[in-house]
């Protein structure tokens, strides 16, 4: 099959038909007349011959569509370059191995959902010593010395703890994500880091639905995982990583 990566589309049943689905909710009451509004926003979205499928009444003049239709647009995808965690991917066996040969000490890592943010799920997949997905999370790793702290956490204890510690890492998830209050709480964990002057010392980085590499580095910190994203991806970023400064700092002494 050949494909033409400078122009990629959509596929549904044929190469290049554009077949796209929609869901989204709009606030005008439940009718005829609401889903002829659904129909011609997929059109004015880029769709053509766009269908409403499936329209339910959400109550309080809210209703919900899903829409089908065929997109028109195209991307250059042979253009397209992301910034990604440049890490050499390891199993929980490497890294103890990798921990025990090139940093010769336990690695000291605190996770933590901090702010007013209570979903745990992501960082527990992390750090639980049950793990996720078949992956053991960091609390299980002999050669680590990992602290989940939970959920609210401020993030002035969340330092505190750092620096109590002498912590390698700091793992943030940020599941809540209205009105952008993970960047605001992103961005003043970074502040405060440096204002206590530890910000060199610390590997941070954050994860969560809405998290990517190039947001995290924007933010200020070293590395952001998304969605999917497992302790072995964080743990094989943070003992390279480390082992990196490690032997730069043996360079410049």
């Amino acid at each position: 099959m050949n494909v033409d990566f400078t122009r990629i589309k959509p596929y549904g049943d044929t190469m290049n038909d554009g077949a796209v689905q929609l869901s989204f909710s709009l606030p005008v009451p439940c009718g005829e007349e609401a889903r002829e509004a659904a129909r011609r926003l997929a059109s004015q979205m880029g769709l053509e011959e766009p269908q409403v499928y499936h329209m339910a009444d959400l109550g309080e003049n809210f209703t919900y569509f899903i829409v089908y239709g065929a997109c028109i647009h195209t991307v250059d995808f042979s253009s397209i370059r992301v910034p990604k965690v440049d890490s050499k991917q390891m199993d929980y066996y490497r890294i103890n191995q990798f921990i025990r040969e090139r940093i010769g000490r336990k690695v000291v890592v605190i996770g933590a959902c901090t702010g007013t943010d209570a979903h745990t799920v992501g960082i527990d997949a992390i750090m639980n010593m049950k793990g996720y997905d078949g992956e053991y999370g960091l609390e299980r790793y002999p050669e680590m010395e990992a602290y989940n702290l939970g959920s609210q956490v401020p993030n002035e204890e969340m330092l505190a703890k750092a620096m109590e510690l002498n912590a390698d890492a700091l793992l943030v998830s940020q599941v809540v994500t209205q009105k952008g209050v993970h960047i605001a709480n992103l961005t003043n964990l970074v502040e405060l880091a440096e204002a206590e002057g530890i910000r060199n010392r610390l590997l941070l980085i954050c994860g969560g639905p809405r998290i990517n590499h190039e947001m995290a580095l924007e933010l200020g910190y070293d590395a952001g995982f998304g969605p999917g994203s497992l302790a072995p991806d964080v743990a094989s970023y943070i003992v390279h990583e480390l082992e990196r400064r490690i032997r730069e700092k043996a360079k410049a002494r």
